[in-house]
Order: structure tokens, then C-alpha cells, then sequence
């Protein structure tokens, strides 16, 4: 047990608390603490009002399963957007970075992870019976896939999850790509700037 949790006073359970947010140590926790109790209030207040009402509100996406507010987020509802491609990612976060680039006019699927046998993360963890749902429903018409882009992290994980998907669409007569190596080998979607992002949309490859 750390010192936050033997001695917990307010400034000592609000770093220990901060400090679990992915990429914040105790340190930057601690300087994230003391900005905020130097701001008045009506700050601290809206703050922790925002993150609440976050918190009770965003649920996933019908049909992506991105975080939206809306039963069907705004990049399905949007008719200016090509249904017809479709562009893989692990995470949410994944597609603000790609929107960021703003080189895909596509949509997207969350699949909500990688496959890692040696973590207990298997296909059935993942929302990959939904994406082939989706495809299949998704046959005829002006939103029938005809391109799948595979945006999986460049890790062991990520490039696994990218083969397994290559092997049980491209059957299916679908256009399977993936991003071009211009991506940092081990990086992360949400860390890569956009310009990289970008590149890597444009020249995606195709998948054997």
C-alpha cells in the first residue's frame, strides 16, 4: 500500500487517483493536482461535472462501436461518407487520430482490442462476429463493402488480429487492405501525428 492510500487527505487520494490514467505517473499526477486546485471552483467544478456527465452519457455505436452520445454516431449517419469502405481499428481513440488525418472519408469499425491468446483476448473478446455481421448484411446496395481497410497497431498483436481478418474476409471477395509501414513499428494509432497517419491511409497496401 502507497502513501496515498495510508494517508487519504483530498490532495493525496486526487493524485492517487489521477495517477491511474494511462501515461500518468505520480509526478504528472501531482502537477496536474496543484493546477487544478489553483484554479477557482467554477473550473474544478466543471471539470468533474464534465467527466461525470461523460461518463453517464457516451455508450458505443450501433452499428462502429466507437463512443457516441447517439444510438448511430455522426460518421454512420453521415451520407457523405463512403459506407462502402470500411477501416478497421482497435480503439476508439484509433479513430479520432485517422479523423485527425483527414486523408479517410470512409467509416469505421472498433473491433475494441487485438488478439492475445497469451492475455486471454481471443476472437469471441472481440467485436469481430459483428463485423462480419455487418458485412454480410452489408452485400448489395449503395453500402455494400467493397474494401476493407486493416488499421491494427504495428505490434505483434495488432498485425495478428490484421492476418486473421485477411484469412476470414478475403473468401468473401472483398478488397482487403492494410496501412502502409509508414507507422512506427510497436507505436500506438493515438500517439502517431497526422501527417503520418495520412501517409499511411494513402498508401495502404494490399493484403495476400
Amino acid at each position: 500500500m502507497n502513501n496515498y492510500q495510508r494517508n487519504p487527505d483530498p490532495v493525496s487520494k486526487l493524485i492517487f487517483e489521477l495517477s491511474k490514467l494511462p501515461g500518468i505517473g505520480e509526478k504528472t499526477a501531482t502537477r496536474l493536482t496543484y493546477y487544478i486546485l489553483k484554479q477557482d471552483e467554477t473550473y474544478a467544478r466543471a471539470l468533474a461535472e464534465s467527466v461525470l456527465k461523460a461518463k453517464q452519457t457516451i455508450r458505443l455505436c450501433d452499428k462502429c462501436f466507437t463512443f457516441t452520445d447517439q444510438s448511430i454516431c455522426r460518421i454512420c449517419a453521415n451520407s457523405e461518407r463512403d459506407h462502402r469502405v470500411v477501416c478497421v481499428v482497435e480503439r476508439p481513440s484509433d479513430v479520432f487520430s485517422i479523423e485527425q488525418s483527414g486523408a479517410f472519408k470512409g467509416v469505421y469499425h472498433v473491433l475494441h482490442g487485438a488478439l492475445s491468446p497469451l492475455d486471454g483476448i481471443g476472437p469471441e473478446e472481440l467485436k469481430i462476429r459483428e463485423l462480419l455481421s455487418r458485412i454480410g448484411t452489408q452485400t448489395t446496395g449503395p453500402e455494400a463493402v467493397r474494401e476493407l481497410i486493416l488499421a491494427t497497431n504495428p505490434t505483434v498483436e495488432g498485425e495478428a488480429t490484421a492476418l486473421y481478418l485477411t484469412r476470414m474476409i478475403k473468401p468473401l471477395g472483398i478488397r482487403v487492405t492494410q496501412l502502409a509501414h509508414g507507422l512506427p513499428v510497436g507505436g500506438a494509432l493515438e500517439y502517431t501525428d497526422r501527417q503520418t497517419i495520412g501517409r499511411a491511409i494513402e498508401n495502404r497496401m494490399e493484403m495476400n
